[in-house]
């Protein structure tokens, strides 16, 4: 009878289902926030090299040189601040180009692959 009673017993099934679920629904919302900021990152990167770009073909003063137009780059980059020397400056046949490739870094206790994110913008002079 007692042993009956055991098989039958559903007292603490739902601490088991969460124990089985919990790990696949945290990585899942780990995953989410992950990609999220990976978007956040790759807008910031564009927004840093169109506002260049921008700077270098009409605002002389300010981006002088190619060293004032990294940093102008890396300063308009939404927070993310990247290092100067993220970015690239050249003049082809489009006008100002300005590239970046970063490499972002990921929350520590998340092992997903590392991307390089790279942004490229060109405005006419």
């Amino acid at each position: 009878m007692r042993q009956r009673r055991f098989f039958f017993d559903i007292s603490g099934a739902t601490a088991l289902e969460f124990a089985m679920c919990a790990p696949a629904f945290f990585m899942l919302v780990m995953g989410i926030i992950e990609l999220g900021l990976l978007v956040w990152m790759q807008m910031a990167l564009q927004q840093g090299v169109e506002s260049a770009a921008r700077c270098a073909s009409i605002n002389k003063t300010t981006c002088s040189s190619t060293s004032n137009i990294q940093a102008y780059a890396s300063a308009q980059s939404f927070g993310l601040a990247p290092p100067a020397a993220t970015f690239t400056v050249t003049t082809p046949a489009c006008g100002n180009q300005v590239q970046a490739s970063y490499r972002p870094t990921y929350l520590p206790s998340f092992p997903i692959p590392t991307r390089t994110l790279t942004a490229q913008a060109c405005f006419p002079v």
